[in-house]
């Protein structure tokens, strides 16, 4: 199994910032892509940013500019640090990797338990 903690979520009035980590652990060979993602209330989940291990990033238009997702490969973690928030940013972050396990190389994809963001106005 491969699990993902959270951490770094709280209340922040708009214009503020915020930092979330995410570590990954268990029987892991190789994380490809960790990603955030974020849920509104009564909307779906949504990507984020993404990013490989290689470095390469993709990130939702509407944080463009203002959130920045980075990773440590060493120890299997991914951060999202956040800028400028704004109210519209309130949501459940939840962190994503998709790998391979070292038990016979398997592949999974593994999700956090989530991480609640609230912007103020």
């Amino acid at each position: 199994q491969v699990q993902l903690v959270e951490s770094g979520g709280g209340l922040v009035q708009a214009g503020g910032s915020l930092r979330l980590s995410c570590a990954a652990s268990g029987s892991i060979f190789r994380i490809n892509t960790m990603g955030w993602y974020r849920q509104a209330p009564g909307k779906q989940r949504e990507l984020v940013a993404v990013i490989t291990s290689g470095g390469s990033t993709n990130y939702a238009d509407s944080v463009k500019g203002r959130f920045t997702i980075s990773r440590d490969n060493a120890n299997n973690t991914v951060y999202l640090q956040m800028n400028s928030l704004k109210p519209e940013d309130t949501a459940v972050y939840y962190c994503n990797a998709e790998g391979y396990r070292r038990s016979l190389y398997t592949p999974f994809g593994s999700w956090g338990q989530g991480t609640q963001v609230t912007v103020s106005s």
